[in-house]
């Protein structure tokens, strides 16, 4: 029988660092003033968030996310022991792309420099947080069918310059930070139904779609860009709007909805799971995910403190960091749980 495996594992994230404490003085580029922008300060977000600091891209003009989904996808295929030309598929999950269009997974082709001699297949998702599970399971068919033998699957996302630095927008500017994780997924062949990639599950709901959303324009309208991106009164809708408590008791009841099926399809329990892995994008969300849905607290794997919610790369952002550090090791089996707009969410078992 043929199942899915994870070939191999990459994550990026930049240099920069940016603490709860630099964040109150920063401007609309990102740079640190001498004086508050924001009226916020480091308990307010970490009593809000978990989060103490995130990584931030240089504010020169240089650095796209493709860039960082390249980081991150060029260590993922060294892991796999690959070359940038193996890959037949391209899966990549944002929700801030290079340009409107092309998508983005094109960019990262050249790149990798695979336009130069394949031409393999390129997609572009926009499940936003659920990007990962969603990609996974797009991959996870691919293989099965023998569609494709080499998928690289992305999250990337680059959000520091599409924040608003000011007490209008703190509560969702303090939580997004920019980083990329990639996997590379192909083909084993096994009788073990618990091999490789065991069970995904995607779901949405479109009710929830203006409780989390970044118009920026409206095509329904002409022009659709129809205000000033220099005036504040004109210019709230070229950042992101959220309604906190909707998505809050949302993402709860997602996440731990769809654990709880995860195990249940599977006839697993968590003796059977190494690692828990959810979408890192509160850490007051994944507090009440584990306390309703029993999870065992230490195997719950977070990074949200380090890096803030850095959306389609979270997960694959996560587990790299802990393998990093040694806690994560091959063979461990991971359940993943996801939230995110649309409503999107969705879970995934697999072993890395």
């Amino acid at each position: 029988m043929i199942r899915t495996k994870v070939m191999g594992l990459g994550s990026y994230v930049p240099d920069r660092i940016v603490k709860n404490e630099e964040i109150p003085f920063l401007d609309e580029k990102h740079v640190r003033q001498a004086t508050k922008q924001t009226e916020t300060d480091d308990e307010w977000i970490q009593r809000r968030t978990g989060i103490k600091e995130r990584r931030y891209v240089p504010q020169d003009g240089t650095t796209a996310t493709s860039d960082l989904a390249l980081e991150a996808a060029k260590r993922a295929i060294a892991d796999a022991g690959l070359q940038p030309t193996d890959i037949d598929c391209i899966i990549l999950g944002t929700l801030s792309p290079d340009i409107h269009f092309p998508g983005t997974a094109v960019f990262v082709q050249k790149k990798l420099g695979i336009a130069d001699k394949t031409n393999c297949a390129c997609f572009d998702i926009r499940q936003q947080c659920s990007s990962f599970v969603y990609g996974m399971q797009m991959a996870d068919a691919f293989v099965r069918t023998g569609m494709y033998k080499r998928i690289l699957l992305i999250g990337a996302e680059l959000h520091s310059h599409s924040l608003d630095y000011s007490t209008r927008g703190r509560d969702v500017m303090v939580l997004f930070g920019d980083g990329a994780g990639a996997m590379v997924l192909g083909p084993m062949e096994t009788d073990d139904a618990k091999a490789g990639i065991m069970y995904t599950s995607a779901h949405a709901d479109g009710n929830g779609a203006m409780d989390l959303y970044l118009k920026i324009f409206e095509i329904a309208k002409a022009p659709y860009v129809g205000y000033d991106a220099n005036n504040r009164d004109e210019n709230q809708i070229k950042y992101p709007q959220m309604d906190g408590k909707r998505v809050f008791l949302n993402a709860v009841r997602g996440m731990v909805m769809s654990t709880q099926a995860a195990l249940a399809k599977t006839g697993l329990s968590w003796d059977d799971i190494t690692w828990f892995v959810p979408h890192q994008a509160n850490l007051r969300i994944n507090e009440k995910v584990v306390e309703v849905a029993k999870i065992p607290p230490e195997k719950v794997l977070n990074t949200i403190d380090l890096f803030g919610n850095t959306t389609a790369a979270t997960v694959p952002l996560t587990i790299d960091y802990w393998r990093q550090q040694g806690k994560v090791k091959k063979g461990d089996r991971i359940l993943s749980s996801v939230f995110g707009s649309g409503f999107t969410w969705g879970a995934a078992i697999f072993q890395v």
